[in-house]
């Protein structure tokens, strides 16, 4: 069981605490109904992970947490196996005491090209949607963040982000909560909430930018990242039963249509600041992620066609801020 009663008590006295009238009975009922075959198995891995003692936590340019000689070799190789217990690995890369846990993604290309970009993060409360693992949770407090939220309905994501976790040495203000975007009320308390790599995966993306839109304070900013493809305003690739062996991919649109979508629901100052086409080397497959990725997503004859022979993945990033409500007279409590 993971107990999220420390987080309760940290946001319990912040600009999130109304979220308390309804988050402790969601996670208890998440924790009640979770039937995931694999959860004892990683339960009993999370219990096993033996504990260290680090004041190194480094989360500027990497996370790394511990270093190689505050642990014996065979502690390493005890921690490995565990790690690897949560396989596969997927958003990453993590360092932990030496061990280089080298994911599926290399999460951290997708940072340095947005962090240029965005709204300084110091002192700023981030909601990260669709999170995964949680490392750009980590890159998002080693920016400043001053509480950094994370969620994602898998339990898989949850028990890896609470094994890196475990070896912080009690690290504050970031927490990984097993919730989908339509489980959150209408907070409007984040300064800065992303969504990357989800909105393709919704059925009805408005909806989804509406409830994005709805966790952001006045004022708030908006950070999108999401599978494009190229053309006009009027350009959407609706896949068949798969895109790049996804099943659950519904809309792709152009960016150019989705900085339309954006003004629909009320964004303003939306701008595309970087669109590229994903590399070979960015996801691929490592020994923390042995199962099959893009490169056997990708037609082996034409990379620039998926095996089902559309479009290859093209990423693009796209920020925009949610309007200031002019009846608002409470904006400076979101900046306390």
């Amino acid at each position: 069981m993971i107990d999220f009663s420390e987080f309760y008590q940290q946001i319990a006295k912040s600009r999130l605490q109304h979220w308390l009238h309804c988050l402790p009975a969601q996670l208890h009922e998440w924790q009640k109904g979770q039937l995931h075959g694999d959860l004892p198995r990683w339960g009993r891995a999370l219990r096993k992970l033996p504990p260290t003692n680090t004041n190194y936590v480094k989360l500027t340019d990497s996370v790394s947490i511990g270093r190689p000689d505050e642990i014996s070799s065979g502690e390493q190789k005890k921690i490995t196996n565990l790690l690897d217990q949560f396989h596969p690995w997927r958003k990453g890369p993590f360092n932990v005491h030496g061990i280089d846990i080298d994911t599926e993604w290399r999460s951290d290309w997708k940072w340095d090209r947005l962090a240029p970009h965005i709204s300084p993060l110091k002192h700023r409360y981030v909601l990260d949607v669709g999170c995964g693992s949680g490392y750009h949770l980590w890159r998002m407090r080693g920016a400043g963040a001053k509480m950094a939220v994370g969620i994602d309905p898998s339990p898989l994501f949850l028990c890896q982000f609470e094994a890196i976790k475990h070896f912080s040495n009690g690290y504050q203000g970031i927490q990984l909560l097993p919730l989908g975007i339509e489980d959150l009320p209408e907070l409007n308390a984040f300064d800065t909430v992303f969504s990357m790599g989800v909105l393709y995966h919704r059925r009805s993306p408005i909806d989804h930018l509406m409830q994005l839109k709805a966790q952001l304070c006045d004022g708030g900013e908006l950070v999108l990242e999401t599978l494009v493809i190229e053309g006009d305003e009027n350009q959407v690739l609706v896949p068949g039963d798969r895109y790049a062996k996804m099943r659950n991919v519904w809309f792709i649109p152009s960016s150019a249509a989705l900085v339309n979508w954006l003004k629909k629901c009320g964004f303003e100052n939306i701008r595309v600041v970087d669109e590229g086409k994903t590399d070979l080397g960015e996801q691929r497959r490592t020994q923390w992620m042995r199962n099959e990725s893009l490169a056997d997503f990708l037609d082996s004859k034409d990379s620039n066609k998926t095996i089902e022979g559309y479009p290859a993945p093209i990423r693009t990033i796209i920020i925009a801020n949610k309007p200031v409500d002019p009846q608002n007279t409470s904006l400076e409590a979101h900046y306390e």
